[in-house]
């Protein structure tokens, strides 16, 4: 299996809305499909190392590739879940960093997933539940918001509704995990009033 690929960036093309890049290594031009985040990184004509999967499919085999091994081993288990292709994890790890990403899953935080194009409701409530166990390692020593669920979904609809970003949201509720003011109690309001003063200093 192919694990990585270290070689010249000889293009980089949008492809019926997909990021295909062509890695010329040895010699031989290899075409990987990427992420937006990780096309928009690759310099033409400069080296580069992508981590790669192959993903075998009927038409013809498709070879993904990611910046770290990280984001291409959270690529692999999000696509073990039922209804997540690999364009919605790509769109996922467009959307929000490997770390968030992965609070997000554990922590059940369906809204900050949703957020993402193609993701409705259900499919974040079964990436959550499917994949909140054998994401707990990726955890690591992230701060998680004690704030339940419901309390949860509502601090990031609203500050969504006022415009920040998800990466945004999921930052400013890791930090306000570490508040003492916060880290006891259930009052929404509080929260939200807390996030929007710590994002407006940032």
């Amino acid at each position: 299996m192919i694990g990585s690929l270290t070689g010249q960036v000889a293009g980089l093309n949008l492809l019926q809305g997909k990021w295909v890049v062509t890695l010329v290594v040895q010699g031989v031009g290899w075409e990987l499909q990427v992420g937006q985040r990780c096309g928009q990184s690759l310099i033409p004509g400069s080296t580069a190392q992508l981590f790669t999967h192959l993903q075998i499919r009927e038409e013809q085999p498709v070879l993904y590739g990611f910046s770290t091994v990280e984001e291409r081993d959270l690529f692999r288990q999000l696509i073990r879940v039922n209804g997540v292709g690999p364009q919605l994890a790509l769109a996922l790890l467009d959307t929000l960093t490997p770390a968030d990403l992965v609070q997000a899953i554990v922590t059940g935080n369906t809204a900050l997933l949703s957020q993402t194009p193609g993701i409705g409701a259900k499919t974040a409530q079964r990436l959550s539940l499917e994949l909140r166990q054998p994401l707990q390692q990726w955890q690591g020593a992230l701060p998680v918001p004690t704030l339940p669920p419901s309390l949860q979904e509502e601090v990031t609809l609203t500050l969504g509704a006022l415009g920040y970003t998800t990466a945004e949201i999921s930052h400013a509720l890791a930090q306000l995990a570490q508040d003492q003011e916060c880290q006891p109690s259930t009052d929404v309001e509080l929260w939200i009033r807390k996030a929007i003063r710590l994002l407006s200093s940032a």
